[in-house]
């Protein structure tokens, strides 16, 4: 009996993980509230897509020239209002060799997008320790040392239309720290 019932909690708790929904603003409520960016200002908007995140799903950490978005879970975005001008996009991963660095330039009165996935670095790393333990990640932090990116993730910029048919229903994410 007992066992029953832990087998049922057990897959619940699976289950609630599977479903996991987001609150927040979506991008199309947010610009209606907040408008364009200010005069002389451009929007940088980062994302990630909706899917399944595993049981904890970690939010992934993002920087703007050093400074913290938020930790951007899955099928979450945050945004930021900056003058024109360069700037680096960057993320440093928990137990992950490497950081990612991205650097782009933005104009006045543009919105930026950009979606972040795993590298694909970070892909082989994974699978390399489920294959082969440490060895595995060892062997795969050889093969991969030589890769462009040696962070966990990648920036790729969008055009506005691909970024909003994506961002469709994704909230803002909760823990913004985005001045």
């Amino acid at each position: 009996m007992l066992g029953r019932v832990v087998s049922f909690l057990m897959v619940a708790f699976v289950i609630s993980g599977c479903a996991t929904e987001r609150d927040g603003t979506d991008l199309a409520a947010l610009t209606q509230k907040v408008g364009p960016p200010k005069a002389g200002q451009a929007r940088i908007v980062v994302f990630r897509e909706k899917g399944y995140g595993g049981l904890a799903d970690a939010g992934w950490e993002v920087k703007l020239d050093g400074e913290p978005m938020s930790e951007l879970k899955t099928g979450t975005y945050v945004y930021a209002d900056r003058p024109a001008g360069r700037y680096k996009l960057s993320s440093i991963m928990a137990l992950f060799p490497g950081e990612t660095q991205y650097e782009i330039t933005v104009a006045a009165g543009r919105t930026y997008y950009f979606l972040v996935k795993l590298s694909a670095r970070a892909n082989t790393l994974n699978a390399m320790s489920a294959a082969g333990g440490m060895s595995g990640l060892i062997i795969g932090a050889v093969i991969t040392s030589g890769n462009d990116n040696q962070g966990a993730l990648d920036f790729f910029p969008l055009p506005e239309t691909d970024a909003r048919t994506m961002m469709a229903d994704i909230p803002l994410a909760q823990t913004s720290h985005v001045r």
